[in-house]
């Protein structure tokens, strides 16, 4: 059964940057450990325009970024010196802890380039254990990520374990994030063994439990459903989820278990007492 349809919402980030907001939502804020979902493009720039969508440089804490492109390219810088550029089918994974900064800019020549630029970027809470962890980015070439395909379904396993598959992405609780592709007619059960499961549809169509869902819904199952989905017609689709970290406060980019540590991290940021990343430093986003 169908626990929640959660429907995006549009948001602007600027200049042209378009994203569907799915995660944090009213009536279920967060599926397993995952608080937060953006959807962004697919988009087209021309070069000229291309780096009015730069995000500039913005602090975390609390939680790691997952940054994952289905086409385009986005240039990662932070406040540990780490650069990377990350293109479609690789893994960007930041873990903030307690507390890191970084910028997403657009300066590659492929950022806007083939399709466009589409970004699917979450954020997953860490264990209250893991709060105040030190900050750390690791970056996964896709090469290194487990696939399968079987039946008009072809899967990548971009952090966690399913379907049999483990991807070697280091997180620090049990999840699951799979990015799926089905022929017209395929079906695919719903990950097992986590308590707290979803599936995101990116793009065409399907079915589930006899009803369609359509690209910008998110299907949350009830625990321990057997549902499975069905495409309609060719189908890209998200699989999340694990096992929840309790609940959390959520403040700008800010992600904690307790209120005062988001109070701190207002001030530290508006203070100045947050790095800047080093090879990015003389612009910033201020406190809202």
């Amino acid at each position: 059964m169908l626990d929640t349809v959660i429907d995006a919402r549009h948001a602007d980030l600027g200049h042209g940057l378009l994203v569907r907001r799915i995660l944090p939502f009213a009536k279920r804020r967060m599926v397993g450990p995952f608080i937060f979902l953006d959807h962004a493009g697919p988009v087209k720039l021309p070069p000229e325009s291309a780096r009015q969508a730069d995000v500039r440089p913005h602090p975390h804490i609390g939680l790691s970024t997952v940054s994952y492109l289905l086409g385009g390219a986005v240039t990662h810088r932070d406040s540990l010196g780490k650069e990377q550029i990350i293109r479609p089918g690789d893994v960007n994974w930041m873990t903030a802890g307690k507390g890191i900064s970084h910028s997403e800019r657009f300066e590659d020549p492929a950022a806007f380039s083939g399709t466009g630029l589409e970004l699917l970027q979450s954020w997953v809470a860490l264990p209250v254990e893991h709060e105040e962890t030190e900050p750390a980015f690791d970056h996964y070439a896709m090469q290194v990520l487990p696939e399968a395909r079987e039946s008009g379904v072809w899967m990548r396993v971009i952090a966690g374990e399913a379907f049999g598959l483990r991807s070697p992405v280091r997180t620090h609780s049990p999840l699951f994030y799979v990015h799926v592709e089905l022929d017209a007619g395929a079906q695919l059960g719903m990950p097992k063994g986590h308590t707290e499961r979803a599936a995101y549809v990116v793009k065409g169509r399907v079915e589930m439990g006899g009803h369609a869902y359509v690209p910008g819904q998110m299907l949350v199952v009830t625990a321990g459903s057997l549902q499975s989905l069905k495409a309609l017609e060719p189908s890209t689709v998200m699989l999340l989820g694990g096992e929840p970290v309790g609940e959390r406060h959520i403040f700008w980019n800010f992600v904690s278990s307790r209120l005062e540590r988001i109070e701190q991290a207002k001030a530290d940021w508006k203070a100045g007492r947050m790095a800047l990343p080093p090879n990015d430093n003389k612009e910033f986003i201020p406190l809202p």
